[in-house]
């Protein structure tokens, strides 16, 4: 059972008026056999967002085939709008949403602008966790003086040396590419055709101005109307409620009020579900609570029903594979299912609001281990079906001999070290559960537990199949590796127990 891949990008065109064009790019983009999630067009900052998602190799074709289209169609010399811009793709970030992490979008973001640089002869910069240099980090600071000071000034002025591409401008301007986390792209329009008083507001709330953390804002006009326009790139940590709270306490100060506002794109669930929380004052509040969600999730408890039984059924029939190593990473998946569990039925608790960010951190890190667990399940059948097959090889000649050894050993190598890498993913599990027993819901401690138990338990099998594999191996510097790393493992194993029960006994008066 592999678990699906995917990863969003969310790539800003500087086009927002020509319907026809727009969706041209858009075609572009939809033709890699990608999900097109949405088309956000916007005549005043003359821009267009256009949100997609999809397996890794297909997201990295439809971003470059969107920013080839753009750069056919817009020329950035003719170009105007509100919004500032680089090029005729502006903003390319690859965001990780399912079985990848952000290293994977970095290496995204770095092949895309390496043959963006390459073919389209389009200077490329690197931003956000792709940034190859601190400066690069923040994205207004890359497009500061946006293309007219890039085509000015390029060759003059070291800034605008490209991470990837020539050293010179064309009408396609330059594009900044990067990987980062989910962002909610936020507007605020007040009641006000002063755009003074907006400019005012979005630099009292944006972080590099004295403001909130992880907001980037400032104040345009929009269609008559004073707009705070603004990205909040970690709304975890500063929550959308608590940045429309500031602006309307700001615009009481000038006399205005918030007339309305507006999401450019998608925005994640748990954000709406925050502010209507907070606004609502439901303490203790249970996401369970919400009929659509209960039904997804009883839906799609019954579809893993299914699966599992599926996985159980061929894991009791006759064939070799799945066996005894894909058992082992399933249970190590259980084992990151109950740290999330406990972690999520910490999250959003009034009780434990100062372990909140630690929790969510948790989550994060236990949803990553568990989507690898369950790659790690088909990884480690098909690593054991490799070596029957390099056995079944004809061993008549010399040559044939040889080759065939040769192969058992390769494959072998493999069937041990998925195996490893699975023990090795549980000792990083240890800690979690935990991290969730110490500070998480109590009335979830013995879940934790069990996650730790699960975690024991898949590192001990796991272990197993290593030395299984290591009794036919020859390499001799992997074979000393790996025991060293099974007795490392081992002990790191025993005195997290230790911990646990100590755990247990402290805040549930109950023994292991």
């Amino acid at each position: 059972m592999t678990s699906q891949q995917i990863i969003e990008c969310i790539a800003n065109f500087s086009e927002g008026r020509d319907e026809t064009k727009i969706q041209a790019i858009a075609s572009a983009i939809q033709s890699a056999d990608v999900m097109l999630l949405d088309i956000k067009p916007d005549a005043d900052h003359n821009r267009t967002v256009i949100s997609f998602a999809g397996a890794p190799a297909k997201i990295e074709e439809a971003a470059f085939l969107g920013i080839q289209k753009a750069a056919d169609l817009i020329d950035m010399d003719v170009h105007t709008g509100e919004h500032p811009r680089l090029g005729a793709t502006d903003v390319v970030p690859f965001v990780p949403i399912q079985g990848v992490s952000m290293a994977d979008c970095i290496a995204m973001a770095n092949r895309v602008g390496e043959r963006v640089g390459n073919e389209l002869q389009i200077p490329v910069y690197l931003y956000e966790q792709a940034a190859k240099t601190p400066e690069r980090e923040n994205l207004a600071k890359v497009r500061k003086g946006q293309y007219e000071a890039l085509k000015a000034d390029m060759g003059k002025d070291p800034k605008w040396t490209p991470d990837y591409g020539p050293a010179k401008v064309g009408k396609a301007g330059g594009v900044v590419i990067g990987a980062r986390e989910a962002l909610v792209a936020y507007n605020v329009y007040l009641n006000t055709d002063d755009v003074e008083i907006a400019k005012s507001i979005g630099k009292a709330v944006r972080h590099s101005s004295g403001g909130l953390r992880f907001v980037k804002g400032m104040g345009i006009l929009v269609d008559g109307k004073a707009q705070v326009s603004m990205n909040i790139t970690n709304f975890n940590k500063t929550p959308v409620y608590r940045v429309v709270e500031m602006i309307r306490r700001e615009a009481q100060r000038y006399g205005v009020q918030i007339q309305s506002s507006e999401l450019i794109g998608l925005i994640p669930q748990k954000a709406m579900v925050d502010a209507a929380v907070w606004y609502l004052q439901l303490d203790d509040f249970d996401e369970q609570q919400i009929l659509e969600q209960k039904l997804a999730s009883a839906s799609s408890a019954d579809k893993n029903l299914l699966v599992d039984r599926g996985f159980l059924d061929a894991l009791a029939s006759s064939a070799p594979t799945p066996g005894g190593g894909s058992a082992a990473a399933y249970n190590a998946a259980m084992a990151a299912a109950l740290v999330a569990m406990v972690a999520n039925l910490t999250i959003g608790r009034k009780k434990y609001a100062e372990v909140e960010s630690e929790m969510v951190e948790v989550l994060k890190q236990a949803d990553t281990i568990r989507l690898s667990m369950m790659q790690a399940v088909e990884a480690d059948a098909a690593a054991y079906q490799k070596v029957m097959e390099a056995y079944k090889l004809p061993k008549e000649s010399d040559a044939e001999k040889t080759a065939r050894n040769e192969a058992v050993q390769a494959a072998t190598l493999v069937a041990a070290q998925v195996p490893l890498s699975v023990a090795q993913t549980c000792a990083s599990l240890l800690p979690l559960a935990c991290e969730v027993a110490e500070k998480g819901n109590a009335n979830a401690i013995t879940d934790a537990a069990s996650a730790l138990t699960f975690a024991n338990a898949a590192m001990t099998a796991a272990l197993l199949n290593v030395e299984i594999n290591l009794s036919g191996l020859k390499d001799e510097a992997f074979i000393a590796m790996a025991k060293e790393e099974k007795d490392k493992l081992r002990k790191a194993a025993a005195e997290y127990a230790v911990q646990m029960e100590k755990l247990l006994q402290e805040r549930a008066q109950i023994s292991m």
